[in-house]
């Protein structure tokens, strides 16, 4: 799955605080974790970089847009629909904003509110964890085999 993600409006959603210094490095790396458990690939774009701050930083698969002051995340979000045109409708849209879900829409892209998204979240990591057990537990007569084995090597 290919997602743009309205960054400031999913942090609070997840959990995350957004008076907090690190709020964006937090969503960012949960969304490593989002895009390595789904193979999913995210744009997240975040209002409110300062002067001469503004960029474009990827790490794996999340690609994060720091829009500069003055502009806003909803009308990058806006110029990359209509930079991808046709193609935007294998994108979701990840926000809660009218106007950014109308533009994706408008396009033909799939829209979830960050409510619907938080819990796309939320199932990634049950699978994760409900795989991390699984493969962890051994039954008891595994447990008394590899023991007998290493105890067998040490004699």
């Amino acid at each position: 799955m290919l997602y743009l993600i309205d960054g400031h409006n999913l942090i609070p959603k997840l959990g995350l605080r957004l008076d907090s210094l690190d709020d964006e490095e937090a969503l960012i790396s949960r969304l490593l974790e989002f895009c390595r458990l789904r193979r999913a690939q995210v744009e997240v774009f975040f209002d409110g970089a300062p002067a001469g701050q503004a960029s474009i930083r990827k790490s794996g698969a999340v690609t994060a847009h720091f829009v500069r002051l003055g502009s806003s995340a909803d009308a990058a979000i806006e110029a990359q629909l209509a930079r991808l045109a046709k193609t935007a409708r294998n994108w979701t849209v990840v926000s809660s904003d009218g106007r950014v879900q109308r533009a994706a829409r408008a396009v033909h892209a799939g829209v979830l509110s960050s409510e619907e998204f938080t819990k796309e979240v939320s199932r990634a990591q049950a699978l994760l964890g409900s795989n991390s057990k699984h493969e962890a537990t051994l039954a008891p007569n595994e447990v008394e085999e590899w023991l007998d084995l290493f105890n067998h090597k040490k004699g």
